[in-house]
């Protein structure tokens, strides 16, 4: 009995170094044959992210009665003679585009915006309004853009 006692400790111990052994070649063998099969090809997912639009700011209206009235970033009305039934070309906003209004003044509700080089017809006008001449007009192509645009993006347009 005496002699059992003695091994019985390294008979615990070589179990467990048998055990971890083998648990070792178990994973070996796993993580070998994992690395050695085929891919299926795991999708890639690519996001691309837009920024929100942004709104345009609408200028601040210098009223007319300002002893040094400035009309900040507005090109000055080019030479020519605006008037109803004429037609006139969308110039000088930089890309921005106009706004057309359902009223005369920058506080009135924007109906649609229109593009530098777009022609128009001259309906009404002009207005004054919030230091602004205003004209009334209508896309001759179609009837629903339509609407008052500050005279400052109009210039004459010669060959209508």
């Amino acid at each position: 009995m005496r002699l059992a006692h003695l091994f019985r400790p390294w008979i615990y111990l070589f179990s467990i170094l048998i055990a971890a052994v083998m648990f070792g070649a178990v994973l070996f063998i796993l993580m070998s044959s994992r690395n050695s099969m085929p891919q299926t090809g795991a999708a890639t997912v690519v996001v691309t992210i837009l920024p929100a639009p942004t709104s345009t700011s609408t200028p601040s209206a210098t009223p007319l009665v300002s002893p040094t009235p400035t009309l900040s970033g507005l090109p000055t009305p080019l030479p020519g003679d605006i008037g109803v039934g004429s037609f006139v070309q969308i110039v000088g906003t930089g890309g921005d585009g106009l706004r057309l209004r359902d009223k005369p003044g920058l506080g009135t509700t924007v109906l649609t915006m229109v593009s530098d080089t777009e022609v128009f017809k001259v309906m009404e006008g002009p207005n004054q309004v919030d230091g602004y001449n205003w004209w009334y007009l209508a896309d001759p192509y179609n009837e629903k853009r339509r609407g008052w645009a500050v005279a400052n993006y109009l210039m004459l347009e010669k060959n209508p």
